[in-house]
């Protein structure tokens, strides 16, 4: 199997011929060039596939030193090995400074110059590896990778991407599950500070102690059990955005805390008097209303303004439920591969009950009944019947009506309540039945004379 790609550039017919020779019988494809110039024009060509420059410093074009830079602007990502006749200590410092990987003498045996380039070649191949990661990563936590064309989803990226390239806090309102985290990671992608943390920590998930050692981290001795410093999550996101979600849960006293570090970018560690700078975005989170909150006093006041320097809503499934299809058919089509189960979509009477159904849960409860639904399927189509109970029957749900309405016929209650039960029974007739206190074939008959699908 191919080791990778090697470029060569020596001015030395015979020893350009040689080293080629020797690492082709390792398994690796050479690129030669006699020149700097014919050399970077094959870098050019070639950029994302070569993992390691293999370079003379004395060119008939160029010095191996001065030529450094260039060759890392040409191929980021991999590594350069300098070679010399007559090597220097000065020369090798200089060499690794400006970023080679190593800095050879000529006339080493050939075992050496293979060990060298195999230790290069396999930093390159980490280098690539974690840039495929992190190219993954912002595709998948990218705004053009929401899913959705509704108007509310449009407006609330739309607002998004606006602030997400300053350095402004960014307060996320929305009810839960309709996305918050992921806008947020959004956000972190598009702005300057992508390639540092992203940090999050959901504020009604620790009790009060807890949450400040786990926010501002705690000196050694600063209670019982804190045998060692600790970073806190500040520190981790230290560069990066710290996205506090349900910013609501964060007890008064903290948010004193979170304050300061709005205002002055300071902070102190517990059991610390040394304050220590914030070089973090901040982006919070929250499903309830804050501004109602701080002016009845359970929310400071301050607080708010300083996080509400931009606010976006994200919106609801409710609100938005012409995405409901496209989000449907993405969790089908993903949880079908991940399970490896041979699923070609959903029957449109699936999509009917998905459409219709009152999704308290938003983006997260779909995600989730779909992945059940994907499960339970034993066909090439999921049908309603892999739907949980009280989505089977949602679609032919009347609009709700009083019982002392005068539209409240005795037939409509008996459908209603026949409806009830059968989502309670999650759809098993038998068990409908018991609980109804009548016949197995009693219940298919009023199912069929109500329409009620079985």
């Amino acid at each position: 199997m191919p080791k990778g790609t090697l470029l060569l550039i020596d001015d030395e017919n015979s020893l350009r011929q040689v080293l080629t020779r020797v690492l082709e019988l390792e398994g690796y494809t050479v690129l030669a060039a006699a020149t700097a110039y014919a050399g970077l024009e094959l870098l050019s060509q070639h950029t994302e596939e070569v993992l390691v420059i293999l370079s003379d410093v004395k060119l008939p074009d160029g010095h191996g030193l001065a030529l450094l830079p260039r060759y890392k602007q040409a191929a980021p990502l991999a590594e350069i090995v300098l070679m010399t006749a007559f090597g220097t200590i000065a020369d090798g410092v200089q060499a690794m400074k400006l970023g080679a990987f190593d800095y050879l003498t000529k006339g080493n045996s050939d075992d050496q110059l293979v060990v060298v380039v195999e230790r290069a070649a396999d930093k390159a191949r980490l280098q690539h590896r974690v840039a495929a990661l992190e190219k993954k990563v912002e595709a998948q936590f990218s705004f053009e990778a929401m899913i959705g064309h509704s108007a509310p989803l449009t407006q609330a990226k739309a607002l998004a991407l606006r602030v997400a390239p300053t350095d402004s806090t960014v307060l996320l309102e929305g009810p839960t599950g309709s996305g918050k985290e992921l806008f947020a990671q959004a956000i972190h992608q598009a702005s300057p500070r992508r390639s540092k943390p992203f940090v999050a920590v959901n504020c009604s998930a620790f009790p009060k102690d807890l949450l400040e050692s786990e926010l501002f981290g705690y000196r050694r001795g600063a209670f019982t059990g804190a045998l060692a410093d600790k970073r806190g999550l500040i520190e981790e996101a230290s560069g990066g955005t710290l996205f506090l979600d349900e910013i609501g849960e964060l007890p008064l006293e903290l948010q004193a805390k979170l304050l300061r570090v709005l205002e002055s970018r300071q902070y102190l560690k517990v059991g610390d008097t040394k304050p220590l700078t914030a070089n973090v975005r901040i982006v919070a989170a929250t499903n309830r209303n804050l501004r109602q909150e701080a002016d009845e006093g359970h929310f400071r006041e301050d607080l708010y303004y300083r996080l509400a320097v931009f606010t976006v809503n994200v919106p609801g499934l409710n609100v938005r439920r012409e995405d409901i299809e496209p989000l449907a058919r993405h969790f089908v089509q993903l949880y079908a591969a991940k399970l490896r189960k041979r699923l070609r979509g959903m029957e449109p009477e699936v999509l009917r009950h998905l459409t219709h159904y009152n999704w308290r849960g938003n983006v997260r409860e779909l995600k989730n009944v779909l992945e059940r639904a994907v499960i339970l399927a034993d066909y090439d189509l999921l049908t309603v019947a892999d739907l949980p109970a009280e989505l089977q029957y949602v679609a032919e749900t009347p609009p709700h009506h009083p019982s002392n309405s005068p539209d409240w016929s005795l037939r409509t209650a008996e459908m209603h309540h026949i409806r009830q039960v059968l989502g309670q029974a999650h759809g098993n007739k038998a068990e409908a039945a018991r609980l109804l206190g009548v016949a197995v074939t009693t219940l298919y008959r009023k199912m069929q004379e109500y329409g009620l699908q079985g």
